[in-house]
């Protein structure tokens, strides 16, 4: 199992590869070693615009997260337990908020899922509601957790897709 500190070197790495591939493209890109809330890198282009970049990097299995940050949940009591009721969708907790997945291959060959927090959101929340639909809204294990993974497979379609940053602050 990982230790808090693997995870900081995780996190760490995630971070600076994204900045550097970002260098790479062009753009200057600040990171901020978990010390901003929301978002890790500031990215700028030429012409001065600017975007926020929140990393979230692994070396294996998935990406965790806190359903309630993408969407409402009620928590209702019902004859066959805590049913989870899905609300309103959260709008982004920065403006123009894009997230860069980074999954850390142990040959030094990276991967990047870059998303806008609509398309983030889209795919967390549908695979959320698929989730709690198929269990009747009642989550089997723990009923009251709002625990929601992300599998690497469920955002293929946004590897390497660079051009959501670079068509956003040229």
């Amino acid at each position: 199992m990982a230790t808090g500190r693997d995870r900081q070197l995780t996190g760490a790495v995630g971070e600076f590869r994204v900045a550097a591939e970002l260098c790479r493209r062009g753009f200057l890109a600040t990171p901020f070693s978990g010390n901003v809330p929301h978002y890790d890198i500031i990215a700028s282009g030429q012409q001065g615009g600017h975007l926020a970049v929140q990393v979230k990097a692994i070396n294996s299995g998935s990406y965790q997260f806190d359903i309630r940050r993408f969407m409402e949940v009620e928590l209702k009591e019902t004859s066959k337990g805590k049913k989870q009721i899905p609300g309103k969708l959260n709008t982004s907790p920065y403006p123009g908020l894009i997230y860069v997945f980074v999954l850390l291959g142990s040959d030094g060959v990276d991967r990047f899922f870059v998303l806008t927090w609509k398309q983030l959101c889209r795919v967390i929340v549908a695979h959320y509601n698929e989730y709690l639909e198929k269990h009747g809204g009642i989550r089997p294990k723990a009923p009251e957790s709002f625990h929601v993974s992300l599998s690497v497979g469920e955002i293929e379609s946004f590897e390497n897709m660079w051009e959501t940053i670079e068509e956003t602050i040229r």
